[in-house]
């Protein structure tokens, strides 16, 4: 007997499956109207406004059963009995069953990564994963307090689940290859406003990176991360909008040597969870040249920050570090200083510092 259920139960489920959201809510819908038409011809006056009619339909068929309205004639009663409980209980279920179904798979797709952010704009996509250290970027990413509300989307190429279900800051996307253009319309590479590069190996992040490099927007910037210097020098041959790190455990370790403590200045300039953390912030266009001892002075007086120099693109490929008082800043230039907080635009008397 437990067989013949439990082949019934799968024949039902298979049938659900196989009905569409449209057909489901066209036979609803028909059901409803025949019902209100008969119940009309019953005359069941007190069912027949519609706002009424549907309130009664719902609890009625539902089989919640308020009692506040129901069929007071004969002929209604019958129309209920036959009619309405039966095939639309019949209906309810089918709706509950597939909207059960539809639930179960948004979530699968979302934990799987098989959704589609084709829709995403100014969004940040991290391609690759790795256990400890990707948590370690989501992680500093979402503590700057002052970053500009974008969505994460991490991307990965590896058969696993979303990593980061519970932190609502971060979608998950599961593609076959990293270069395919197809697979890159999915996390809406075109319209990525920050980009980061932490491939398996050298070889998957350096051809990620010469792929997307032609298809992001102008204004974006990818940054791609490194073993091997000599991948980063013919990247950049090709590639102006990426800018390139690479591992410095040798320098850290002789300047821990040389100048014990260094190794925490470097950790507490890179992040964002404790201390003091390095920043930049682009000079807005149309502004008269600046010297750098005003900025300086501004920046350190109403903002507690520290200027450490001025970079003429994105990459920062031409930083002058530490200039001269007396350095001339232009519109478009991009400063890098350290603080507690980022310092935005928007906080900074642009044109009292121009004048």
């Amino acid at each position: 007997m437990p067989f013949i259920f439990k082949r019934l139960f799968l024949l039902v489920r298979n049938h659900i499956d196989q009905v569409s959201w449209q057909a489901v809510a066209i036979a609803t819908l028909l059901h409803m109207i025949l019902i209100w038409l008969l119940l009309i011809v019953a005359e069941e006056v007190t069912l027949r406004p519609v706002s009424t009619f549907v309130y009664y339909y719902i609890v009625t068929t539902s089989t919640v059963g308020y009692g506040d309205f129901s069929a007071s004639t004969d002929l209604g009663r019958w129309i209920v009995a036959i009619l309405q409980i039966p095939f639309g209980l019949a209906l309810f279920g089918v709706l509950l069953g597939k909207t059960g179904q539809t639930v179960t798979y948004l979530i699968r797709r979302a934990m799987t990564g098989d959704k589609s952010f084709a829709h995403f704009h100014n969004h940040i996509i991290i391609f690759g994963w790795h256990q400890v250290r990707t948590k370690k970027m989501i992680d500093y990413i979402l503590a700057d307090q002052k970053r500009l509300d974008r969505r994460i989307l991490l991307a990965v190429t590896e058969p696993m689940e979303h990593p980061f279900l519970t932190n609502a800051h971060v979608d998950f996307v599961r593609l076959s290859s990293f270069t395919d253009c197809e697979e890159l319309e999915r996390v809406a590479i075109k319209q990525a406003d920050k980009i980061i590069i932490d491939g398996q190996d050298d070889d998957q992040t350096f051809t990620t990176a010469l792929r997307i490099s032609k298809l992001v927007k102008d204004d974006c910037h990818i940054s791609a991360h490194f073993n091997d210097e000599s991948k980063v020098e013919m990247l950049l041959e090709h590639c102006y909008n990426v800018e390139c790190s690479t591992a410095k455990s040798a320098e850290i370790l002789v300047r821990s040597m040389q100048d014990p403590g260094s190794s925490r200045v470097q950790e507490e300039l890179l992040s964002t969870l404790h201390g003091d953390t390095q920043f930049s912030l682009a000079i807005p266009d149309d502004l008269a040249v600046m010297e750098f001892g005003k900025l300086f002075h501004h920046f350190k007086h109403d903002h507690d920050a520290i200027l450490l120099g001025v970079a003429h693109n994105l990459s920062a490929q031409n930083m002058d570090l530490n200039p001269p008082l007396d350095y001339p800043v232009n519109s478009g230039d991009i400063l890098h200083y350290i603080a507690v907080d980022r310092v935005l635009s928007s906080e900074v008397d642009w044109q009292g510092l121009a004048n």
